[in-house]
């Protein structure tokens, strides 16, 4: 599952704007970005599905037929045109993430790919990710996709019970999944990943517990586990809300997912990310950047971006969302070159909410540098060190601030959710009483000497 479809924003409410940076007075601005490098992630979605599984609410469509000639020049068009605009002259990472983007063909992978490398450097050994379902991932295909550039596979197996899959709405079996995954091995060892939901309606603890036992017989070195949420909108979620299926108790989630820990350790994996387990240094070059608040940007229709628009003279980090509608999106390329449906430039507060947010989903967490380059007067000391809900944190075995940065303990990275409020909540506090001076100050030094503060 490819972040640049867009990210739940896990982020306590804020009361208020943060004033940008700059000494107490300096009006409300932007955060400057000038020190970023001039590389990204690249992130390309494909659409379409052959159909919708009972749990999926991302950006995907069913349709007779596609126009793939239509859709891959569009695809390569908007890449070109935004790898402009942001000026970034190396791309660190590709991901073909959808929807079912091993329905495409290799040529349209290829296409883009030739597109990335003419517009920007694209070096050689780079990350080049593509999802695939295990009813589109015959030998054969997956070949061409090597050969189309392809370095890295990840298969949506997401089970390997028959009965699960069904309630799932999964064209594959069980049997189907572990062929596919034994051809993705031999195409691409040591980088073929496996997507395995948990906390199905009616799944027990000894039924989870076999089917880890069952995904360490089958898996490479990448295993990624996801939490299956019961989104409005979706098949499944009517069937529990309706009574036709139970609802996982909270107590067995978290069970489940320590259970996963433990397993996943024990086999010499290293639990990298809350969701994401690699051995042999496996770790995924792509999602990494997301998680340490890099550069990115996102090609097809409602892929997400976060980047700088640098050829239109811009010095701060917007958020950008593509018109998510396939039909309507590909108008927008051929008449503009892209189809960027909103954009927004961050504030200093939303870039470093989202690090915070982003960060501390690693096991290596946020380091003193990568903070620095978004808060390059306030530290993590200063912001997280003091008395405060982060000092009770670290009191309390959740939370470590030392030389290395700030990241999760153990017990601390499966409860984040829990931790972020009162993460925010401090950083909004302490970022903005060092913005703006006391209450009571004299006027004139809460204006900060003139104008600047009205």
């Amino acid at each position: 599952m490819a972040a640049a479809r867009g990210w739940p924003r896990r982020l306590a409410a804020a009361a208020g704007a943060l004033p940008g940076r700059g000494g107490p007075g300096r009006a409300p601005g932007p955060a400057p970005d000038t020190a970023a490098p001039a590389t990204a992630a690249l992130y390309v979605h494909w659409p379409y599905c052959r159909k919708r599984c009972s749990y999926c609410n991302f950006n995907t469509y069913v349709v007779p037929a596609v126009d793939e000639a239509a859709v891959r020049a569009c695809l390569v068009r908007e890449a070109q045109t935004l790898l402009r605009l942001s000026q970034v002259h190396s791309v660190t990472s590709v991901f073909f993430g959808g929807g079912t983007p091993s329905l495409a063909s290799p040529g349209t992978v290829a296409a883009v790919l030739e597109a990335v490398a003419g517009a920007a450097h694209l070096p050689a050994g780079a990350e080049v990710t593509l999802e695939a379902n295990p009813s589109s991932a015959s030998a054969s295909v997956l070949d061409g996709f090597r050969a189309a550039g392809v370095n890295r596979l990840s298969i949506g197996v997401q089970s390997l019970d028959d009965a699960e899959l069904r309630m799932l709405g999964r064209e594959h079996t069980a049997a189907e999944a572990r062929k596919a995954v034994e051809a993705a091995r031999g195409l691409f060892p040591g980088r073929t990943s496996i997507d395995l939901l948990f906390g199905l309606p009616g799944q027990s603890r000894d039924a989870w517990a076999q089917r880890l036992e069952a995904t360490l017989r089958l898996c490479d070195d990448h295993i990624s586990l996801y939490q299956l949420t019961l989104e409005r909108g979706t098949a499944l979620a009517a069937q529990v809300r309706a009574g036709a299926l139970p609802a996982p108790p909270q107590d067995l989630l978290a069970d489940m997912y320590h259970t996963a820990r433990n397993v996943l350790g024990a086999a010499g994996f290293r639990h990298y990310e809350v969701s994401n387990f690699a051995r042999k240094g496996a770790l995924s070059t792509h999602n990494l950047s997301y998680w340490r608040a890099e550069q990115y940007i996102g090609v097809g229709p409602g892929a997400h971006g976060r980047f700088v628009l640098r050829a239109e003279g811009g010095c701060s980090r917007e958020a950008r969302v593509q018109t998510p509608e396939p039909v309507a999106w590909m108008r927008e390329v051929q008449s503009q070159g892209h189809g960027t449906r909103s954009r927004a430039v961050l504030s200093p507060l939303e870039q470093l909410e989202e690090l915070l947010t982003l960060g501390l989903r690693t096991d290596e967490g946020i380091t003193h540098e990568r903070w620095g380059h978004f808060s390059p007067q306030l530290n993590l000391q200063a912001v997280f060190g003091e008395p405060g809900e982060a000092r009770a944190l670290q009191q309390e075995g959740w939370l470590v601030l030392d030389s290395g940065g700030l990241r999760c303990t153990w017990a601390g990275l499966a409860v984040l959710d829990s931790l972020l409020p009162a993460l925010l909540w401090q950083l909004q506090r302490v970022l903005g009483a060092a913005r703006c001076p006391p209450r009571g100050a004299p006027a004139e030094e809460r204006a900060g000497g003139g104008a600047r503060g009205l």
